[in-house]
């Protein structure tokens, strides 16, 4: 994969089709929301034909609205499939907690006591009475029963990378000298040391998530769109228009 790389300078979309790719909403609907509603007004003032608009994962966990988060996906997909779900670790975390409450796994360490609540499920309120982890395995009894059908089937339809154009995106990365076609999963949401401390070009320019930077960060080979939007209160985008290329913002509340 080295020496034949595309530089993101010189990286294009697709002719005729404009990309935006999202990075981690992790529960934040608010900065979702108005990441969509620009983007929306943009393709309207742009008299865009085509486009798509890709979510590179993490929609749950950690911020408050994990499960208006879910609505919200699940109805712009229904609206147009051209709106495309990327898997983050956070999001095949949810999954695993459901089939298996595991007390020391990512999502009750990271972030899944929010996504619980957000359920109406407290999934340690008991814990005083009933030590930690009955208390958790009492917690997920509730929230599979609370979590609906179709916010599991999202959570499994998920894919885990896409490409257009120049432009290959997934949630966390790569690994180094792997074809883009033979990419692990786990790689994909998971990794990072590997992959940023990579220097030399990729076949094509990763776009991701995943690692939160306090601002995005574009580099030769990649660009990185996680501005911790659960925290910092900003969610970043990279749009891109066949050879323009830039990065989107959109401000709110910091927790």
């Amino acid at each position: 994969m080295t020496g034949t790389g595309i530089h993101y300078l010189d990286a294009r979309g697709p002719d005729g089709v404009r990309l935006y790719a999202i990075g981690d909403v992790h529960g934040r609907l608010n900065l979702l929301a108005a990441m969509h509603r620009r983007i929306e007004s943009e393709l309207v003032y742009a008299h865009a034909s085509d486009w798509r608009i890709i979510h590179l994962g993490d929609y749950v966990d950690r911020g408050p609205d994990s499960r208006s988060v879910i609505d919200f996906l699940i109805e712009a997909r229904k609206r147009d499939p051209r709106n495309i779900m990327l898997a983050g670790n956070h999001d095949i975390g949810m999954l695993e907690f459901l089939a298996d409450a595991e007390p020391d796994g990512l999502f009750m360490n990271y972030g899944g006591v929010q996504t619980a609540q957000s359920y109406g499920v407290d999934l340690v309120r008991d814990a005083h009475w009933y030590g930690k982890a009955e208390a958790i395995a009492r917690g997920h009894a509730a929230l599979v029963k609370a979590v609906p059908r179709s916010h599991v089937d999202f959570l499994q339809s998920l894919t885990f990378s896409v490409s257009f154009g120049d432009f290959f995106f997934c949630h966390a990365g790569i690994r180094p000298d792997v074809p883009l076609d033979h990419q692990n999963q786990q790689d994909l949401i998971w990794i990072r040391d590997a992959f940023h401390d990579h220097q030399e070009l990729f076949s094509k320019v990763i776009v991701h998530g995943h690692t939160p930077v306090p601002e995005a960060e574009v580099k030769a080979n990649r660009v990185n769109v996680d501005t911790l939007a659960w925290k910092s209160g900003t969610l970043s985008a990279l749009a891109v228009n066949g050879g323009d290329k830039q990065i989107i913002d959109v401000k709110g509340k910091a927790l």
